[in-house]
Formats: structure tokens, C-alpha cells, sequence
């Protein structure tokens, strides 16, 4: 159970993903039906610490505090010194390993993953941080698998992810795994995001989305209102108006993926609250999402998610406790 969040602020710290900290970890949402935790902010020289954007944050305990903490949080920073080397500091690496020896959770934002990396905690896991600094990182960490393609890795309890947004996805899946579905999206419907991205998911789409794209997200909005119904390219293409090709290269331009591939995501995404919000049986889910059966529900909650849908409920279930 995690009772005591501290997040590592150093000099050149991220103000976003700090402030994602604070967002998901610091604030007592226990009125909405969400979680509080003891949060706090320490540094190695408590005082006013400068932000990456030029401006300070003050920030009263030492890294001691974090001695004792559930989850310990490296935030992203300013990674390079002024004449371009990584700049790890000695005593943040030292609180990192302390962490990891007890058996507390480490969840880094961004470049956060180079404290891990020196501290020897990433050598032989799969990893990652943001797509700019991963070469980066594999070069520094070369026994580390680096995937520079991903939100979110977790390997036991270390998790990584990747830059700014993708932060909030790595702490979301972290609720999730110890709290559960229900005080996940509690949280996250506080925050307006979706209580969960698929740590899986492309960091970026490669193509811009094309200014005159508003009929598609209708369409795929429409899509997720109606995930139990068939869909095909060409029924899909003819309700968006356009031509098959068109709408196939319109809709990875926007999505980053194809509509098959993106329509699994959906409806695993809907079994998933399913499962942890309702009685209904894995049968009954599976023809709701689209999937038709359980077999083949079954079959891409192991390939996408490597665990079973009763496996899942088990876990996550609200309706069960």
C-alpha cells in the first residue's frame, strides 16, 4: 500500500513533470473518492532550487525524507552540464539505491532515467525515456534494452517512462497497480485525462494530423460509441466521405496506427473497465466490445496486456471487494 510519495527535485527540475507529481501524488482527492498521500518535495540542499524554466521553487527537506517513502520519484532535469556530459548527482543516485534496496516503487520522469542508469538499477531491464535522449541513454547504459518507442516500461518496481504527457500515464498505470480501477480513474477524471494509455502506445505520430481532419475524430468518436458493431475500412471510409485510400492514410496520420490495430485498443481499453467495474462474464464483455467471443478477447488480452481477462479482474475489480 502506498502511504509516502517523495519526488526528487534537483537543480534545472522540469516544472511539468514536477508539477505532474504534484498533480497525481500531492493532492488529497480522498472527497471524490480518490486517494491522499503523505507527498513531499526533497532535494540534496534544501532551499530555493532553479527550475529548467528560470524560475525557483523552494523546496524545504533533504533527500533523507525519502528514506522511508513507498514511492520515490525522479523528476525530469536539465540532463547535460555546460559542456554537454550527462550530470547525474552523487547523492540523488545514493537515495535511488536506498529505494530500490527496501523495495519501494522508483517511477522517473523523462531524463529521470539517467539517475537510474547511474545508480546501476536499469543494467539488464527494459526501459525507457524520452525518444530525444534515448540514444542517449542506451550509450550511457548499454546493458539496458532502451525502447525509445513507448510511454511507459515497468520492470518489477521500476518504471519508466517517457517525456512530459507520457509521465502522467507512468503514475496512472502505478495507481492502478496498487489502488485499483476505481480510485485510478477518480483521479484521472480530476485531471481530465484518460485513466489509462497502454504504456505500449507510440511516444509521437510521425505525420502531422491534417487541418481538415474534423470528420474523422467525429468518426472516431462515433467508433467508440459503437465498439460492439463490425467495422470495416470501406464502411468507415464511406461514412467519413472519403475515398478508402484517403481515409487510410488520414486515419495513421491522426491515430499513428491502422483502424483494426486501433480498434483492438479501443475494446480492450472498454473490457478493461468491464472487468473491473461489473459482474458480467467474459462472454458477455467480449460480445459487448466487439470481440464476438471469449476466445478471441482472451486471445488479444494476452498478446496486448500478457495477462488474462480473469487474471485482470482479480487484480483490479472494484465490484469484487
Amino acid at each position: 500500500m502506498i502511504r509516502k510519495v517523495a519526488a526528487l527535485v534537483v537543480p534545472g527540475v522540469a516544472p511539468f513533470e514536477l508539477g505532474i507529481a504534484y498533480e497525481v501524488f500531492g493532492i488529497d482527492r480522498s472527497a471524490t473518492g480518490g486517494p491522499s498521500f503523505d507527498f513531499t518535495l526533497c532535494t540534496p540542499e534544501p532551499g530555493p532550487v532553479m527550475t529548467k524554466g528560470g524560475f525557483p521553487v523552494v523546496v524545504d527537506a533533504g533527500l533523507d525524507a525519502a528514506d522511508d517513502a513507498d514511492v520515490v520519484i525522479v523528476v525530469a532535469y536539465d540532463l547535460l552540464d555546460t559542456d554537454g556530459h550527462v550530470d547525474v548527482p552523487a547523492a540523488v543516485v545514493d537515495t535511488v539505491r536506498r529505494a530500490h534496496d527496501r523495495g519501494a516503487w522508483l517511477l522517473t520522469l523523462c531524463t529521470g532515467a539517467f539517475v537510474l542508469g547511474a545508480a546501476g538499477l536499469l543494467d539488464g531491464r527494459r526501459c525507457t525515456t524520452h525518444w530525444m535522449y534515448a540514444d542517449l541513454l542506451a550509450e550511457t547504459v548499454p546493458t539496458a534494452a532502451v525502447d525509445p518507442g513507448v510511454l511507459y516500461v515497468q520492470d518489477g518496481k521500476i518504471l519508466t517512462s517517457a517525456g512530459t504527457a507520457a509521465g502522467i500515464d507512468a503514475a496512472l498505470h502505478l495507481l492502478r497497480t496498487e489502488l485499483g480501477g476505481q480510485a485510478t480513474r477518480n483521479v484521472a477524471r480530476r485531471m481530465v485525462v484518460p485513466p489509462q494509455r497502454d504504456g505500449g502506445q507510440a511516444q509521437y505520430v510521425v505525420d502531422p494530423v491534417p487541418d481538415d481532419a474534423t470528420s474523422l475524430r467525429d468518426l472516431l468518436d462515433w467508433m467508440r460509441a459503437h465498439l460492439a458493431e463490425p467495422h470495416t475500412v470501406p464502411t468507415l471510409a464511406r461514412r467519413a466521405m472519403l475515398s478508402e485510400r484517403t481515409f487510410a492514410r488520414r486515419f495513421r496520420a491522426e491515430t499513428g496506427t491502422t483502424p483494426a490495430s486501433w480498434l483492438v485498443r479501443q475494446r480492450l481499453a472498454r473490457a478493461q473497465e468491464l472487468l473491473e467495474g461489473t459482474t458480467a462474464s467474459v462472454d458477455e464483455i467480449a460480445d459487448a466490445v466487439g470481440f464476438g467471443s471469449a476466445a478471441v478477447l482472451r486471445h488479444h488480452f494476452t498478446r496486448v496486456l500478457r495477462t488474462s481477462p480473469s487474471t485482470y479482474r482479480r487484480r483490479f475489480a472494484d465490484v469484487a471487494s
